[in-house]
């Protein structure tokens, strides 16, 4: 293998860590509802459903850069590798925690896949399209129709990239954006389920198309932005968030859009994921705080087992949960203990996961990297 530039951008690790959070608050509301008296909280709680799109775009970005510059490097994308190469970053950890959960679901009350449908729809990567039809599974297998979306993805990028290169990928990407908001269209003027919206791959699609464009139309240049303005995106990414979610109604599990409002509300959604990026692209190393970079690049594991714990929190230790908080005299604090407690269990398992079962596989990837980055 020929010496290559290595690809490293930490300020996209934050970025990772961000969409976790956001994700994290999402889902937490799920298990406890957070009081309109916290209204800070309530908001995050919201829009949190959209740190999902952030890493949507981030992966494609990352992906489409990489495999251009490998096709820049070395002439070719060399397809067999990059699949093994996604294979060992996503698979080890995904079953491992999929299967963990089929098997503490005959101990402990919906914790798991139950069904040999669910099973089988998941361990192929088609969770999004079984809940598609049939809804959302026990809370802490839920979040993994994510992942199946991820590796139809990934199952094609490689081969676009290899057979139209940069301006067909233009092309196709450009067209998977459009192709979204007829199906947007559709669900606004005809009553469905919210999950039917919210885990159909062509409606997500668009933000790996947007990640795509984004690599292939800054082709490795790094946006040289004031301070002040990606303060400014970041706001305003997050606040149109809040206006998609609380305004025009686009939401994960209950949307309730008008035609105008899903059509504007997702292309706000859009617009915001790609300024929450461009807030961070380019940031130099030395002003981000290593310990945002590392927590980062744990992330896929804090996004894996985050439901579980805020799940054994907040619905299996309720009873324990109350009686923590009055003995430390925090009753009116019992929420913020558990959510505290779950955040840190959520943390020390994917740290431990990281170092002590992902790192092998992440080593034996580098036999199949051409462009050195950093999992």
């Amino acid at each position: 293998m020929q010496n290559i530039a290595r690809y490293y951008r930490p300020e996209l690790d934050v970025l990772r860590l961000a969409a976790f959070l956001l994700v994290f608050c999402n889902h937490r509301n799920d298990v406890a509802r957070v009081s309109p008296d916290y209204p800070v909280m309530a908001a995050l709680s919201g829009i949190g459903v959209f740190g999902v799109p952030v890493f949507f775009l981030l992966s494609a970005f990352l992906i489409t850069e990489l495999l251009n510059r490998e096709l820049e490097s070395v002439g070719t994308v060399h397809v067999r590798a990059f699949y093994v190469r996604r294979i060992l970053r996503i698979w080890p950890l995904y079953y491992a925690v999929f299967y963990a959960l089929v098997l503490l679901n005959h101990v402990l009350t919906r914790v798991g896949a139950s069904t040999g449908g669910s099973i089988a729809a998941f361990s192929l990567f088609a969770g999004n399209w079984y809940v598609f039809f049939y809804g959302w599974l026990a809370s802490p297998v839920s979040p993994l129709w994510s992942v199946s979306v991820e590796e139809q993805f990934y199952l094609a990028i490689p081969l676009l990239t290899y057979l139209f290169r940069a301006r067909g990928l233009k092309i196709i990407n450009i067209t998977l954006i459009a192709v979204a908001y007829p199906f947007i269209a559709y669900y606004a003027t005809h009553k469905t389920h919210g999950y039917t919206q919210w885990t159909n791959s062509f409606v997500q699609f668009q933000f790996f198309a947007a990640g795509s464009l984004l690599s292939i139309y800054l082709r490795g240049r790094l946006p040289k932005l004031h301070w002040f303005l990606r303060w400014l995106f970041a706001a305003v990414a997050l606040g149109g968030y809040y206006v998609a979610n609380h305004v025009l109604g686009v939401d994960g599990d209950h949307p309730h859009s008008t035609l105008s409002g899903a059509l504007v509300g997702w292309t706000l959604v859009l617009v915001c994921t790609i300024l929450l990026f461009l807030s961070l692209y380019g940031v130099a190393a030395k002003y981000i705080p290593r310990v945002l970079v590392y927590f980062g690049r744990i992330s896929y594991g804090l996004y894996m087992v985050h439901a579980f714990f805020l799940y054994c929190t907040f619905r299996l230790w309720k009873v324990g949960l109350t009686d923590l908080s009055a003995t430390l005299r925090l009753a009116d604090w019992k929420d913020a203990l558990g959510t505290v407690l779950a955040l840190v269990a959520t943390f020390l398992l994917a740290m431990l996961s990281y170092h002590l079962y992902e790192k092998p596989f992440l080593r034996l990837k580098r036999r199949f990297t051409f462009v050195p980055s950093r999992d």
